[in-house]
């Protein structure tokens, strides 16, 4: 993360803190992995004054010439005890240690399991305005990767954390109770090696936040040229496509040296401090030793917990870098968890009653993102139900942005869209658009068969439904075909299908809806005439009582529709039908010359039965 003067931005946690709040959710057993970390670090500080009681015990008797035999007795009975004591502690030790890591794993996946469930979750309800200003390799990276991060720290880096407080805290007792003078001596270097570990976790933060930031960039180029790969191979642009990934590949390599860089310096310092206490003691404890103030099991058990002092400082690196990448993608993924949908529900929205069809456009405007020209100029116009409207412009003159705003995928910037009486804005979204069939021009098909497919908007459907609804889109004769019929999967965005099938199917989808009002984005684009003439005759019938806003480039609608918009620069400019346009509005007129008429002349020959010479 960067700010705007382009450097890496002050780190906080306040988006780590409330991913770790997901803990709550599990109540009793997210507390269960910090309860047996208790009993296994309480185990872990057994031991050391065990081992020094021993050896005190070991020196003292033998060090006794009048009883020799009975302190070397003494001696083993005493090493006997201790053995044990120290195995049972050992068991204690690895089977909460166990227990600890287990339980903590599984919360983190539950955790990350709700994080992926809410972000799917938002991203569905995130209005089509956000996703045009988000790539969508952006947004998967954070409901992977960035997910993964955040369960990986809560998971390990938390427990890390928890146990390394305990560890310094129990140790530090036990220094203390052990020796004060030599607990002194190693006191001033904890303050000192926190201050380096909390200057190294402000910094890597904002790096790990850049790291997360260039990852996104090279997953979206992965994902862009997957996604385009047909289009990339016909104009030979893999040299240029791999010399784009190439360099993001490289951003992100050199940004990984950096925060490596980082690191290569931490874990040296680290151990610097940890000799130094080390030196300390073994100087300060020999001459007490020397001096008779200190015992060999005092010294040794000392050096132990001396050891334990220093782990969790070791721990601390792994925690830092664990932390630092956790709150950089905690912050990524509440990004898209605080962002605000710009069409929703209002709080009071009704449930829209079974639609009758008309449609009411009153001096709407719109502009994008809510800045820049409009769009849409103060369009007015009404569809009564069961009219066919055809939309007809050049490209950019708003189309596209009107059949948009009937089913609610941006909200007007001004003025107001009606259904029956009913502005869309005071309905709710789901009684709006599953009263809507809608086939957009660039058709979507899902991994799965032809069948799940067309009954994508009605799942319950039975197959003679779906029949019914293939037969009307002209579909169910290549649908047969296939070796499977409605059974054949249909591949990763239906790349099994040609663009005429795979429009069809798209047609087919949305006429099972039964719909009161249709939107066709020039959904006969990809078929010829023949199979356009088909899918016309059925939806000729179909759109009978039905209101349809239809854009297309092909006569056929156009000379049908009962009333034609013609759009310029986002303003309606001419109404009617066909005639009347044709002798009333020179830019109709123009279109039609321009665009439509060589199709009215295929479409005609097309008609015209083949003499037999």
């Amino acid at each position: 993360m960067v700010n705007a003067s382009g450097r890496p931005a002050r780190p906080h946690y306040a988006g780590l803190k409330r991913a770790v709040v997901y803990l709550a959710r599990y109540k009793y057993t997210a507390v269960l992995p910090y309860l047996f970390l208790l009993i296994a670090t309480l185990s872990q500080l057994a031991v050391p004054r065990l081992v020094g009681q021993i050896i005190d015990t070991i020196t003292s008797a033998l060090l006794n010439q009048e009883q020799a035999f009975a302190g070397r007795e003494a001696a083993q009975n005493s090493l006997i005890i201790a053995v044990i004591a120290v195995v049972i502690f050992a068991v204690m030790r690895g089977l909460f240690a166990f227990l600890q890591v287990f339980t903590a794993e599984r919360n983190s996946q539950g955790v990350a399991f709700d994080l992926r469930n809410d972000l799917f979750a938002k991203i569905q309800r995130l209005s089509f305005s956000y996703h045009d200003r988000n790539r969508t390799g952006q947004l998967m990276v954070r409901a992977t990767d960035d997910v993964e991060k955040v369960r990986l720290f809560i998971g390990q880096g938390l427990m890390f954390l928890v146990q390394a407080f305990l560890l310094l805290g129990g140790t530090l007792l036990l220094l203390f109770t052990t020796n004060v003078w030599l607990a002194l001596v190693v006191l001033p270097i904890l303050p000192l090696t926190m201050a380096f570990f909390m200057y190294f976790g402000s910094v890597s933060q904002p790096l790990f936040g850049l790291v997360q930031a260039k990852l996104s960039a090279l997953n979206t180029i992965l994902q862009e040229n997957m996604a385009g790969i047909k289009v990339i191979k016909a104009f030979a642009r893999e040299p240029s496509e791999q010399a784009k990934f190439n360099q993001a590949a490289d951003a992100v390599m050199k940004q990984q040296i950096a925060v490596t860089r980082l690191f290569a310096l931490l874990f040296p310092l680290m151990f610097l401090m940890a000799n130094l206490g080390q030196a300390a003691v073994l100087y300060f404890g020999g001459r007490q030793i020397i001096s008779g103030t200190l015992t060999l099991g005092e010294w040794q058990e000392f050096s132990l917990y001396l050891i334990y002092l220093f782990m969790p400082l070791a721990q601390f690196g792994i925690i830092i870098s664990q932390m630092g990448q956790a709150s950089a993608s905690a912050e990524r993924i509440f990004e898209i968890l605080d962002a605000k949908s710009e069409v929703a529900d209002k709080p009071d929205a009704i449930t829209l009653p079974p639609l009758q069809g008309q449609v009411t456009f009153d001096k709407v405007t719109f502009r994008y993102f809510n800045s820049g020209e409009p769009v849409l100029r103060e369009v007015s116009f009404e569809a009564e139900p069961g009219q066919t409207v055809a939309l007809l412009g050049a490209t950019g003159s708003g189309k596209t942005t009107i059949i948009n705003l009937i089913p609610r995928f941006y909200d007007a910037s001004a003025g107001s869209v009606r259904i029956d009486g009913y502005d869309v804005r005071d309905v709710t979204l789901d009684s709006l658009r599953s009263q809507i069939g809608i086939v957009l021009q660039e058709t979507t098909l899902f991994s799965g068969t032809i069948r799940e497919n067309i009954a994508f908007g009605k799942p319950e459907a039975s197959l003679d439904e779906i029949i019914e609804a293939a037969q009307a889109a002209a579909a169910h004769d290549f649908i047969m075909a296939f070796p499977q019929g409605y059974d054949t999967p249909v591949g990763e965005r239906g790349s099994t299908l040609s663009g005429g099938q795979k429009q069809r199917l798209a047609i087919a989808r949305a006429l099972l809806l039964n719909p009161r009002l249709l939107i066709l984005d020039d959904s006969t684009s990809s078929v010829d005439l023949a199979t356009e003439a088909q899918i016309q005759r059925a939806l000729d019938h179909l759109m009978q009582g039905r209101t349809s806003f239809v854009i297309a480039q092909r006569i056929s609608t156009v000379l049908k529709a009962d009333q034609i918009l013609v759009l310029d620069k986002g303003a309606v400019v001419a109404r009617g039908r066909h005639a009347d346009l044709l002798e009333n509005s020179p830019l109709y007129a123009e279109i039609y010359n321009s665009q439509l008429v060589d199709d009215a002349v295929a479409a005609s020959q097309e008609a015209e039965p083949v003499s037999v010479g």
